[in-house]
């Protein structure tokens, strides 16, 4: 979200619904990002480098190994929530400052393409990854967000439907960040948790993607009787 000139007379409707948002702790941070003077802009920004910064993390893990690599492990998956509270925060400070506008849409979603693309693909070169797999999650994910897009063009509201939307997808990753950085049985199956969890999302990415299709078609065809 940004600051523009048309900003007081817009009022963004069409919000991914997030339970935190209601919550105090959340309206306190807002409050306390306000106070230092921070940008909607400048925190979607936040959240993009540190999902870059992820998948540079991701991707070191199969240069190291033992407690580095465990560590490696564990930081990607703390810069994947702190992604997500970016994209929890820019919008609460944009709605609470009165500084929505059409311009922070773009600072909504480009980032969140990069975001997800860095840790997807970040993931697929990790130990234990596989490159290819990493770039079909991180196309898959992209497809699945221009399908939304593609529908609110159309007059349909945004479906953030899963079971693979963003909040899903960083949540198996930052599960699976943790379980490699801690347990004693990683890396010892048959086939290695990362490629698990990348032909999880690349499944979970494309069932969201029909999925969302069809409901964005069975309400065009509502609008249309």
């Amino acid at each position: 979200m940004t600051i523009d000139g048309n900003s007081s007379e817009y009022a963004p409707t069409d919000r991914r619904p997030i339970a935190s948002r209601d919550t105090r702790w959340a309206a306190s941070i807002t409050d306390k990002l306000i106070e230092l003077g921070l940008s909607p802009n400048s925190i979607s920004i936040a959240g993009m480098v540190g999902a870059m910064a992820a998948g540079v993390c991701f991707a070191s893990t199969a240069l190291t190994n033992d407690w580095l690599q465990r560590g490696l492990f564990l930081t990607g998956g703390i810069l994947c929530q702190f992604r997500l509270l970016c994209n929890l925060f820019d919008g609460m400070v944009a709605v609470k400052q009165g500084v929505a506008s059409p311009v922070g849409e773009l600072y909504n979603e480009i980032p969140d393409r990069i975001s997800d693309s860095a840790v997807l693909i970040g993931l697929g070169f990790a130990s234990g990854g596989n490159w290819q797999l990493g770039y079909i999650a991180a196309l898959l994910a992209v497809f699945m967000a221009y399908v939304r897009a593609v529908g609110k063009s159309l007059g349909t509201p945004s479906d953030f439907c899963g079971p693979m939307a963003k909040p899903q997808r960083m949540a198996v990753v930052t599960v699976l960040s943790i379980y490699l950085s801690v347990s004693p049985w990683a890396g010892q199956l048959p086939i290695h948790e990362v490629l698990l969890t990348l032909g999880l999302i690349c499944v979970g990415s494309l069932l969201t993607s029909v999925r969302r299709l069809l409901r964005i078609a069975r309400r065009l065809r509502k609008s249309e009787g």
